[in-house]
């Protein structure tokens, strides 16, 4: 065990207590400089009812230099409190009394991106979940709620904007080529909402006009070079802000609304109150050099963030347990606005394909956990897909358990209730249940028990009788430290679809025990049932299904949403039984009825994107999920002998598809516009995966011809991915036109690193002193080694154990410089165990490596001690 890790600190959701001062408002004064910022706090504070009149104060800090501290403006000697590498502590202090701290940290020194820290030639912040420690002393915890006031101090040619949160209140100069700015939020927030940006910035400019009359600016800081990308992600907040007053009645509650994007970021944005701080990924578009995805990122991530306003800023999380409380709804409702902008059924099967893709793999690991932790090393380890993306489904299986109308009085409610505090999950629920009458006791289980449940659906149709009867078992298999599990509360929605005439209506069945049976009565012939429409609860469905069962579903099913899920299914049991997995009798017969409902499909679909979806071929991934003991070799064969064969078998449609989807009007992002672009390169990626011999071709002159970067990218990924002879000149003409565009080169380096290619694990190697990378910019991390060590089984799982060393290596090199990116891309590692024993000695065995490394952050030590022991 590690010198820095030999005793790390556990904290549990069950020692929760109130804290013992509250701080009322906080005054900050920034003298700002790259090397050494000053910090002057005052706050005041007063003890709260339930603390004891000797309880001392103790304020978080770490990595600062602590100058002076005042207590009612008397200066306290050393002596008078005590300060450690992670806090400063007071004792005997007054009920009532004003706390002023004077500090100094080093933004340029910050590589972990934690605090104030120096990004290109800016400053700025990221406090979520505990930075604003590494800015000045304070009690660093969501709970404690205060109205806070900012004045900056900073040279006025290196940092000429100053931005913080709130409204401006004042700006002037100093006289020494230095200026200042004031702001102030007066809502009160916690200390991980706190934000500032400082530096030399372009802004562009828009307002809105919310639904009370009130005029709010809205503002967009980037480089200078990057003033014509913004447009995309001011139209998404506009959109965004009408959508939260029309469909939750939210108004925004400020004068300004600002976005800053900076280039070094360790998420994805940040919700700080009226000054989010975004990755340059999420924000910046242009049609020549973001895709569809990207526009399609933006819209989401911008709502996002937006929508954070009321569902996480003006109610926000009592402790960092209470995360999903914040993020879990937001998803949810970033999800619900990017159905509406787009094509509902197609959204649906995007963030199922996300949820299945990274949190059932971490249900079924040793990561696995509650949508509500019950216990943390450190909480940066738990922005998890369970907490975001599984939290999400919670909140929807409670608007379909209690219908719209009851869901949106609910959230009224909640807004009500709590604006202005810090709330938990049972706030949230008892919302639902006081404006629905439901009472969702059992459904509460959904929040503190991990795994993913399994639903085992038999049904039987008397013809006689016309009676249809379901019974449908639930079951959730053990996880670390919960071997034994309840039954939980969830919805079944279901509908019966026939051979001939439409589906029937659709049924909300509600699913409490073990094992409960459903009966239909004068059903008119054998029907087929469509079960968890939309994916109505976050389950694995198990169920026996004959080939013409599925075929018909794929055909005849009104939800388009289960129409993908089925022929996804079948699909993955072709793949599966080449791969040695027999999940079919005839795969190849099954294969060709396969080819023959998607060229139907094709031919008839009038909604392009869902066709595009219908097109794609399960990941290796997909397929690793399924397997008991995972095969990365036969995987890789399986995989693509089913594209060459599906391919071949629809050579002519998939020909006349790149055909009459050739656009040549302007680009647009529109809906429909990036339906019939993904259709045309969905088309084309898995015509290079077939004997077509002109498909390499049309590839490169789709890639040398476009106007747009969906269609650049579209032809050169899918190259990237084959082995056909264009493959190289696509790589190096596509490096040489983009290379000064560092998010378009990134795409580049994934393309690379996922490719299921012999040479692939040397090329990675070979990236690393590229040009085009960088250790310490998290978007390039992710970018070459992230999708290396997620993305490509084959390549990264290779026999001989070299890519786990490599792996292992760069983890430990980011740990020193950014434990939350290293603790992050460690968990690539998640389902070791599930490959055969030479692999698990090999992994094992890095593992063990990681925690016997001298000075390992407590983030990676908590990450890599999990995972290897399962706990």
């Amino acid at each position: 065990m590690t010198a820095a890790a030999q005793d790390p600190k556990t904290v549990y959701l069950k020692d929760y207590r109130t804290p013992d001062y509250a701080v009322d408002a906080v005054s900050l004064d920034f003298d700002l400089d790259t090397e050494r910022t000053r910090v002057r706090t005052r706050l005041q504070i007063r003890r709260t009812p339930n603390a004891a009149t000797d309880a001392p104060l103790v304020l978080n800090g770490e990595e600062i230099e602590l100058a002076r501290v005042n207590v009612d403006g008397k200066r306290l000697q050393e002596t008078a409190y005590v300060v450690d590498g992670k806090t400063l502590t007071l004792p005997s202090l007054p009920e009532h009394f004003v706390l002023e701290i004077e500090n100094y940290c080093a933004p340029a020194k910050n590589t972990a991106l934690s605090g104030l820290y120096a990004s290109s030639d800016m400053l700025c912040t990221q406090c979520e979940a505990e930075g604003f420690r590494r800015i000045t002393y304070f009690p660093d915890r969501p709970d404690i709620l205060a109205k806070y006031s900012v004045r900056m101090t900073a040279n006025k040619n290196k940092f000429p904007v100053l931005l913080s949160n709130g409204n401006p209140v004042g700006a002037g100069e100093t006289g020494d080529g230095r200026h200042w700015a004031a702001w102030e939020d007066p809502h009160p927030k916690p200390s991980y909402l706190f934000a500032l940006v400082a530096g030399d910035l372009a802004r562009v400019e828009d307002n809105f006009t919310t639904m009370s009359g009130r005029n709010v600016a809205l503002h967009i800081y980037v480089q200078y070079k990057d003033i014509k990308k913004c447009d995309y992600a001011l139209d998404a907040l506009k959109r965004a802000m009408r959508w939260d007053e029309e469909v939750y009645g939210r108004e925004y509650d400020l004068d300004v609304f600002q976005i800053v994007a900076v280039d070094h970021f360790n998420m994805g944005a940040m919700e700080n109150k009226g000054l989010n701080i975004f990755n340059a990924a999420y924000v910046l578009a242009s049609p020549e050099t973001a895709t569809d995805t990207d526009y399609e990122y933006i819209e989401s991530i911008v709502a996002h963030e937006y929508f954070h306003n009321w569902s996480g800023n003006r109610v926000t999380c009592r402790d960092w347990f209470q995360l999903c409380l914040k993020e879990g709804f937001t998803v949810f409702r970033d999800q619900q606005f990017s159905a509406d902008m787009r094509s509902g059924p197609v959204q649906r099967i995007k963030d199922v394909k996300a949820l299945r893709a990274r949190q059932f793999p971490e249900d079924a690991g040793p990561l696995a956990h509650p949508v509500r932790p019950e216990s943390f090393i450190t909480i940066d380890n738990f922005y998890t897909a369970t907490v975001y993306e599984k939290g999400a489904e919670l909140v929807r299986m409670m608007c379909t358990l209690i219908g719209p109308e009851a869901f949106r009085a609910a959230t009224d409610l909640y807004f009500d209730r709590h604006d202005g505090e810090a709330a938990t999950v049972e706030d949230f629920v008892a919302a639902m249940e006081a404006a629905s009458g439901k009472d969702l006791t059992q459904f509460r289980l959904w929040y503190v028990q991990a795994g993913t449940p399994v639903a085992r659906l038999e049904d039987d149709y008397d013809a006689k009788k016309g009676v249809y009867t379901l019974t449908v078992t639930q079951s959730t298999p053990p996880t670390p430290k919960q071997a034994d599990k309840k039954p939980l509360h969830m919805p079944l929605r279901a509908a019966l679809v026939f051979e001939t005439g439409a589906p029937g209506r659709e049924h909300m069945l509600e699913l409490t025990s073990p094992s409960e049976t459903f009966t239909f009565e004068n059903v008119p012939a054998r029907p087929v049932l469509s079960a968890f429409r939309s994916l109505s609860a976050p389950v694995v469905v198990k169920r026996d299904l004959p080939l013409a069962d599925r075929l018909l579903l794929m055909r005849r099913d009104d939800d388009l949403y289960n129409r993908w899920e089925t022929a996804h299914r079948l699909l993955l049991d072709v793949v599966l039984t080449f791969a040695g997995d027999a999940r079919l009798d005839k795969a190849e017969q099954a294969l060709s009825a396969y080819a023959d409902a998607l060229g139907d499909l094709l031919e008839n679909e009038t909604d392009d994107a869902f066709a595009a979806e219908a097109l794609k071929t399960p990941s290796q991934n997909d397929v690793a999920q399924e397997m008991e003991i995972i095969d990365p070799a036969a995987i890789a064969a399986a995989l693509a002998k089913t594209e060459r064969g599906l391919a071949d078998r629809l050579a002519e449609p998939l020909t006349a598809l790149g055909a009459r989807l050739c656009d040549t009007s302007p680009y647009r992002p529109d809906a429909a516009s990036a339906g019939r672009r993904a259709m045309k390169n969905a088309a084309l990626k898995l015509r290079l995966s077939g004997a077509d011999p002109d498909a390499g071709a049309t590839a490169l002159a789709q890639f040398r011809d476009a106007d747009n970067m969906t269609d650049a990218a579209g032809a050169v990924s899918a190259l990237a991915l084959s082995d056909r002879p264009e493959r190289a000149a696509a790589l190096s003409e596509f490096y040489d036109a983009w290379r000064g565009e560092p998010l378009v080169v990134n795409k580049w380096l994934s393309w690379q690193a996922m490719a299921p290619r012999a040479d692939t694990f040397q090329t990675v190697q070979d990236l690393l002193t590229h040009d085009a990378f960088a250790m310490n910019n998290p978007n390039k991390v992710r970018a070459l080694i992230g999708a290396f060590a997620m993305h490509n089984l084959s390549a990264f799982h290779c026999a001989d154990g070299a890519a786990y060393v490599f792996f292992a290596d760069q983890v430990l090199k980011l740990d020193k410089m950014n434990p939350q990116l290293a603790a992050r891309l460690v968990g690539a590692l998640e389902n070791w165990r599930r490959f055969d024993s030479q692999r698990q000695v090999k992994t094992k065995a890095e593992l063990k490596r990681i925690l016997q490394t001298d000075g390992l952050s407590e983030n990676l030590f908590e990450m890599a001690n999990r995972l290897l022991e399962g706990a």
